[in-house]
């Protein structure tokens, strides 16, 4: 995020450190008790920044909605956004302030795998609901006690799509180039076990981030003779990689993922350089009017999945503590009540303020988000997943198919 838009985004009221109430809603609130405070470890700058500015506008508009129908419990919610700089020490830094100062019942967000392998520890030790957007399978493996929920297809998924979709484009022969995180051998062992089953093959190389060159690893990458490069790194670092590969003169295929390949990358370089690169995204829940709802009230003509998600993990740790029959307010009645508002036998909805009407009134509610459906596995995955594949032409994303 450049230092103007940051600037302006923390002047929103929507940055770093512990967002305030407005004067007048604090008032409003005063005789029913303090707000019941979610936090948000989002990136607001770094290598990860795309996506924070808007994660933190949709997290805004679920609090202006929950605290319009009522609050929770009498109170009202409030959302604290800490910035983890795309940087695990940074993160649990933000962790450790949400969980021990500001006493928050659960943390959203959380996107790159990193830094919510690096904070699930904390919030589960500190019994604080944590709601992630990360897809590293490993993190939901983790003896995390019920307290992860995750609401982003998991790498095991991202990857399994993004083979077969190689394979669909007639691909034969892959090789992955991406840096060290917690999912990058995953995307080279899943990957290369789709293209062997298609009678292809698959290998790969795990480089070192933050380089201001990546040739010589193009060039062993190219030593393979590819006729498809998976990327498997952020922006910054995929942008160097793409240029290596066009002064290299390679013209076979090439296939990312939304946090690598997307628009700010199409802005970070050169037309000529990303032109044709295709990205799997995970998507967002378009045709639902839960969606069109918030892109509404956003002031926006489509929005990321990322966002979406993390107005969803506002309001379901919203819903699971209206739900709670014990009246405790805290990380643990979230994980105790969260499946009930997401899955079963309730009144289906997509709308934030009627599913919280129906659950302050005693009803059973099933409720699906912008995100998408929010039906959870034992481990803390979700079930229901879609996905956008775009590719760059003329230097912008085009669709080329949901599934």
């Amino acid at each position: 995020m450049s230092n103007l838009n940051r600037r302006t985004f923390l002047q929103a009221g929507l940055g770093v450190g512990g967002l305030m109430l407005s004067s007048g809603l604090t008032r409003a609130w005063a005789q029913q008790g303090d707000p019941i405070k979610i936090g948000l470890i989002i990136p607001l700058t770094g290598a990860t920044s795309q996506f924070g500015a808007t994660m933190g506008q949709a997290a805004k508009i679920a609090e202006t909605e929950i605290n319009g129908a009522g609050g929770v419990r009498g109170r009202p919610v409030q959302i604290v956004i800490e910035d983890d700089q795309s940087n695990p020490e940074a993160a649990v830094r933000a962790a450790h302030k949400l969980i021990d100062v500001d006493k928050v019942v659960s943390i959203g967000g959380s996107y790159a795998s990193a830094v919510t392998s690096a904070i699930a520890p904390l919030c589960w030790e500190g019994k604080t609901a944590l709601l992630t957007s990360s897809g590293a399978d490993s993190i939901t493996k983790l003896p995390h006690q019920g307290y992860i929920f995750r609401t982003s297809p998991t790498v095991t998924l991202q990857g399994t799509s993004v083979g077969k979709y190689a394979v669909e484009l007639g691909g034969k022969k892959m090789f992955f180039l991406g840096p060290q995180t917690p999912f990058a051998q995953s995307y080279i062992d899943i990957i290369s076990a789709i293209f062997e089953a298609a009678g292809g093959s698959g290998s790969g190389l795990i480089y070192e981030d933050k380089k201001s060159s990546y040739r010589s690893e193009v060039d062993q990458a190219l030593k393979e003779s590819p006729d498809v490069i998976v990327l498997g790194g952020y922006v910054p670092d995929t942008s160097v990689v793409l240029k290596d590969l066009y002064r290299a003169g390679y013209a076979g295929k090439k296939l990312g993922f939304s946090f690598g390949i997307n628009d700010a990358l199409t802005k970070a370089v050169p037309a000529e350089v990303s032109e044709g690169a295709y990205s799997l995204i995970p998507s967002a829940a378009e045709n639902s009017e839960a969606y069109k709802r918030l892109i509404g009230k956003m002031g926006r003509a489509s929005l990321d999945s990322y966002s979406c998600q993390v107005y969803d993990h506002v309001v379901l740790t919203s819903l699971a503590l209206a739900r709670t029959n014990s009246g405790a307010v805290n990380g643990t009645a979230v994980r105790d009540n969260l499946r009930a508002i997401s899955a079963g036998e309730g009144k289906r909805t997509d709308d934030a303020v009627d599913a919280l009407k129906t659950v302050v009134a005693g009803g059973q509610v099933n409720y699906d988000g912008p995100s998408g459906p929010l039906e959870f596995a034992d481990n803390g995955d979700v079930k229901g997943v879609f996905f956008r594949y775009e590719q760059v032409q003329d230097g912008k994303l085009s669709l080329r198919k949901v599934g």
